[in-house]
């Protein structure tokens, strides 16, 4: 049985990086090996974990997989740890180990330690609202966003005088123990969040923060098929560290609905309104697509609701670059109200067709029969 990496980390389709990132790390610490010495079914979950969280902490991944399941990521070529960089995988099992002895390995896991000083990640994310046409057909947005930075004031640091004094609470370890009968735990010191050290005079342009918020606006190009709640990753327009490492900056990308149009996956969706007259006569009318328009030959007798298929006439996938069907599908409409010479036409062609109605089709008359037998 195939795994399904969402229920792996026990969360929905919907979630986003930093909820993906937490079901992680909660679940990884509860089956590390470390912990669970000797049970097989632990080292197997954790496995599990592991091969989850590599792809659907990668957009790439993500979004192959929810498209085409572990065949497409296999087709694609796409393996465990094949193409992360080897700090983020040392880093994320660096913070487990960290969890599970107390921050004792911190310092030997891709940088660890650094990850836990700062004051923000370094990657950010905003947002971006297109037309349905523009997310069909692509198109150039300007996107406005602020990222953080160090204070240029304080170097960072927080401290008018660019110093910090030791964390009294934890004595500049960054972590305070406590113990439960036996045992002893550790968790982060609350008074210092885990940086050992305290700001006494706080820098007056960042308020002792360290940094500062700087707004800015980047040009990035929509491809066509990008959908609601997908993802575009702009390198480097994150966050700014102390040391002048920047993150990355994700747009969020949200598509509004059109007012006739549907939209599922790379499919299109239109209800086509036809008169009841033009399916007892079968007729070929025009109908709207996303790039133009098509013929539709409505057959004798559709049924109300009845779709159909036009092939390659949807969206362009975005990775895959082929094309989805656009589906029609028929309402059938009737007249409210008639005049009376459109009633004597109807009654016309009725009689033509050999239904009468003011005399009991033979067909029913034993049915009828019947039914008065029950209340004799």
């Amino acid at each position: 049985m195939e795994l399904d990496y969402y229920e792996v980390l026990e969360i929905t389709r919907s979630a986003d990086s930093g909820e993906i990132k937490k079901a992680y790390r909660k679940l990884a610490l509860q089956y590390h090996p470390d912990r669970n010495q000797g049970d097989k079914a632990a080292e197997e979950k954790f496995k599990a974990i592991n091969e989850a969280y590599q792809v659907l902490s990668d957009e790439q991944k993500r979004a192959t997989y929810d498209r085409y399941g572990k065949a497409g990521l296999d087709s694609q070529g796409f393996s465990h740890f094949s193409d992360m960089r080897y700090e983020d995988i040392m880093g994320d099992l660096g913070s487990i180990f960290e969890s599970v002895f107390g921050g004792g390995f911190g310092g030997g896991f891709g940088g660890g330690g650094n990850k836990q000083s700062r004051k923000y990640n370094l990657d950010l994310e905003a947002e971006v609202t297109l037309a349905f046409n523009e997310a069909i057909f692509g198109t150039k947005k300007e996107v406005g966003f602020s990222y953080k930075k160090p204070c240029d004031t304080c170097e960072g640091t927080g401290s008018k005088d660019k110093s910090k004094a030791t964390c009294k609470e934890c004595k500049g370890k960054g972590q305070v123990f406590y113990r439960q009968g036996f045992m002893t735990f550790s968790q982060t010191c609350p008074a210092c969040n885990g940086k050992g050290t305290v700001v006494t005079n706080p820098c007056p342009d960042c308020r002792g923060k360290g940094f500062s918020q700087v707004d800015d606006k980047v040009t990035i190009d929509i491809p066509e098929g990008i959908d609601n709640n997908n993802r575009i990753r702009v390198a480097g327009r994150g966050n700014v560290d102390e040391r002048g490492t920047r993150g990355d900056l994700y747009i969020l990308v949200r598509v509004k609905e059109d007012e006739h149009f549907v939209r599922h996956n790379d499919d299109i969706y239109i209800e086509v309104p036809v008169f009841f007259t033009q399916v007892a006569l079968g007729e070929t009318i025009k109908i709207p697509t996303i790039r133009g328009e098509t013929e539709l030959e409505l057959p004798i007798g559709a049924k109300d609701k009845q779709q159909f298929i036009f092939k390659n006439e949807g969206v362009k996938n975005v990775h895959t670059r082929q094309f989805g069907s656009m589906i029609a599908q028929i309402s059938i409409r009737y007249p409210k109200k008639i005049t009376k010479e459109q009633r004597e036409l109807l009654e016309q062609l009725q009689a033509e067709f050999g239904i009468e109605t003011k005399q009991k089709d033979e067909k029913f008359e034993s049915v009828f029969d019947k039914i008065k037998s029950w209340f004799d």
